[in-house]
């Protein structure tokens, strides 16, 4: 019996640390402990009353850190440099990029959602009009979704509130070009196509995503996005490294100093943390100590 309860207890614990969204950092000469949580733009902020040691967590931390600084969007500086990098800066135009039928398919998407013709806007990339549609179309279908309610802003809006320091792990110019210059525009059109061509299919993909989240199950996230239909829908290898795998290298150099001087805050992507290529274990390939909070 007493064996039957142990492994039960066992069990239970192997289950929480697979379904984590928080996580803290010490060890490898640091005086006090940083910690990072997984965020998702889509999930409700009301996740976050059912992540424990959560308000420790951020009261103890002195600096406060994103993959950006959310305010930074209303600058004029920021606004002016999404306008350029989201424009095709050559002789193309976006109807050029697409067969007649899809053109017409994605045009009517932007009519009926965006209040967008495209022949008033010829030199759109499609990234922009991918990144705007899925979202507007995913809040349409589920619903739940309130786009001035993001948990990664939350985090930086109270750490103003409490006098901590604010800052990213990169600038708005290198996610604008990772956004909308990372691939061809003809690859951004066949992506945009894939999208809503099977809009449903789509749809499904982001819902699993979002309801592994709320679950706390990054191991769950990363497994769904790695899904694969064997058509140039999939994600390709390069792709996927541009998105993640680089950028979570680049923040395992970052952080070590940034912790090294003072506690900190990590609030980034969920889909960063796991995975052999995933923050969690860069840092602890770094020689810290990366455990789950219960």
């Amino acid at each position: 019996m007493k064996k039957l309860t142990f492994l039960l207890v066992l069990a239970c614990i192997a289950g929480n640390i697979n379904a984590q969204l928080l996580w803290k950092i010490s060890g490898n000469g640091l005086e006090s402990p940083s910690y990072i949580i997984g965020t998702h733009h889509l999930a409700p902020l009301s996740v976050l009353d059912s992540i424990a040691g959560l308000k420790d967590a951020f009261d103890s931390s002195q600096e406060v850190i994103g993959e950006l600084v959310v305010s930074d969007f209303q600058t004029p500086e920021v606004m002016q440099a999404m306008q350029k990098v989201m424009m095709i800066n050559n002789d193309t135009t976006i109807q050029q990029l697409f067969m007649p039928n899809d053109y017409e398919m994605v045009n009517q998407y932007t009519k009926e959602n965006l209040m967008l013709d495209l022949a008033m806007a010829p030199k759109l990339k499609p990234a922009f009009l991918q990144n705007n549609l899925v979202v507007l179309l995913y809040m349409k279908t589920y619903g739940g979704v309130n786009p001035e309610e993001q948990i990664d802003g939350y985090f930086q809006a109270e750490a103003t509130k409490k006098g901590k320091k604010v800052s990213s792990l990169e600038t708005p110019e290198f996610q604008f070009n990772l956004l909308y210059n990372g691939t061809s525009l003809q690859r951004q059109a066949d992506l945009l196509v894939c999208a809503l061509s099977d809009l449903d299919k789509s749809m499904q993909g982001i819902k699993d995503i979002t309801e592994a989240y709320i679950k706390h199950d990054i191991n769950e996230m990363l497994s769904i996005s790695k899904r694969k239909e064997g058509t140039k829908c999939d994600g390709t290898p390069e792709e996927m490294a541009a998105m993640n795998d680089d950028r979570n290298k680049n923040w395992a150099e970052i952080l070590p100093a940034k912790m090294q001087a003072a506690p900190l805050f990590v609030a980034v992507g969920a889909l960063h943390l796991p995975g052999d290529t995933g923050i969690l274990n860069l840092l602890r390939q770094k020689g810290y100590q990366v455990e789950a909070v219960l």
